[in-house]
């Protein structure tokens, strides 16, 4: 498997595998062409050197991942910085096959290049398998999550 920061040409594909989850069928809106607030995001994220949107490759350089980090900077912990890892999504017909460890295998150790203190996540409350996935990896349920949606 190849890691590469995504691309603007990764965004098509990116959402599409967003699209194809249970809860992302819900949320997200994939069309050709993509609805142009995918793009602008896109170039939010990736103008921002705090984030790192990166795409998953087989060998055959198809992409069958992708996640997102972001690094948080702050005063806690000696203004320590954490990172968080979001939209971790796999190809459908690339679930089951080890990859998504492999992915945070791999995010894990780009935190820890970066000298982050704390790896968090957040994960609905609608996926008890994913929610015992992260578990296994080591993630604990220390905090209590909110969210005000808009």
């Amino acid at each position: 498997m190849n890691f590469r920061k995504a691309t603007i040409n990764d965004v098509s594909e990116i959402i599409k595998m967003m699209a194809e989850d249970e809860l992302g069928q819900k949320r997200e809106n994939f069309q050709n062409p993509l609805p142009n607030s995918y793009l602008e995001a896109f170039k939010k994220i990736d103008a921002d050197e705090n984030q790192e949107l990166i795409v998953v490759e087989n060998n055959d350089l198809e992409i069958i991942g992708t996640l997102q980090i972001t690094y948080i900077q702050y005063l806690s912990y000696c203004g320590g910085m954490r990172a968080q890892i979001e939209n971790v999504f796999i190809r459908s017909d690339q679930r089951g096959l080890g990859i998504g460890k492999s992915v945070f295998e791999w995010a894990i150790n780009r935190a820890k290049e970066k000298k982050v203190h704390l790896v968090q996540l957040t994960s609905d409350k609608k996926r008890p398998r994913a929610i015992k996935f992260y578990e296994d990896l080591g993630f604990k349920g220390t905090h209590e999550g909110m969210k005000l949606h808009f």
